[in-house]
Parts: C-alpha cells; structure tokens; sequence
C-alpha cells in the first residue's frame, strides 16, 4: 500500500471518545457506535468554529503498540475550544506521519486500509493516528478518506 510522508502542524479537535481496544473485534462496535452517536445525535453538526466540514477518527492514548487498549475519538478540527458544549478537547501532535489515501465505503475500505497498515513494518510512534473523512460525497461508498499514521 503506497503512502506519503509528511509533516503536519499540530491540530486541536473537539468531540466524543471511548476507550476500546482491537481484541475480540471490540473496537469494531465500539467504534461504529461511537459514529452513529456522533453523527446521529447531532454532535458533528453542534461543534463551533470547525475549522472545515471534515470528520476526524482520531486513535490516542495508546497504551502500547495497536494490540493494546487505546482512546478512540470521534471529533472535528477547530479554531479554538470556546464554547464547546461538554465535549472533549484533544491535540493531534505535530510531527511525521505516513499519509494513506483510500477511496470507497467509509467502513468498507477503511477497514481494509487499516489492516494492510497493522502489517506494514512502519516506525510507528503510537501516538496520535487519525482519519480524515472528506465528506466529497453524497454516495457513502464513493468516499476520500486520508489515514494518518504518526511516525518516529
């Protein structure tokens, strides 16, 4: 799977999150759900100063390497955390990050995507991983999602 290096400036998001972790497909249902609460209950839509109408998947607080628990957030970039109605507020680093881009259903090739990227040898940092959901289209299956992977 091709990917580019690039360097990011760091990002402050606003939003909801869980802990999960990938054993037993747990973060599978935790992670759809905490999408449908996201996007279902109006939380994306409530965020203030967005910095765009792009949606983030962020993966933090590792607790280890990808097989350990973590913090998944389901959030949004913004300009500044006033006004953030009981929400969480996050930093994505800034840093080095492998950029993936993939194109298609939203859970579909993310999926796939994210498990071409579990058996790639990256020096991964596990620190702050996030998908950027472009929302290009109105067709869920014809999506442009980038994967950014921290990097040491």
């Amino acid at each position: 799977m091709k990917y580019e290096l690039v360097t990011l400036e760091k990002k402050v998001v606003v939003g909801k999150s869980i802990k999960t972790t990938n054993e037993n497909g747990k973060s599978i249902k935790d992670i759809g759900a905490m999408w449908q609460q996201f996007i279902g209950e109006g939380i994306f839509e409530s965020i203030k100063n967005k910095v765009d109408g792009k949606g983030i998947g962020l993966y933090t607080e590792y607790e280890g390497d990808c097989t350990k628990p973590y913090t998944f957030m389901c959030c949004c970039e913004v300009k500044t955390t006033d006004d953030i109605n009981n929400l969480e507020v996050k930093t994505i680093s800034a840093g080095k990050y492998a950029k993936f881009t993939v194109k298609g259903d939203m859970v579909q090739a993310v999926g796939e995507a994210w498990s071409e990227i579990w058996s790639m040898d990256l020096d991964r940092k596990y620190d702050s991983d996030f998908e950027l959901y472009h929302n290009d289209s109105e067709d869920m299956n014809n999506q442009t999602i980038d994967i950014f992977i921290s990097l040491n």
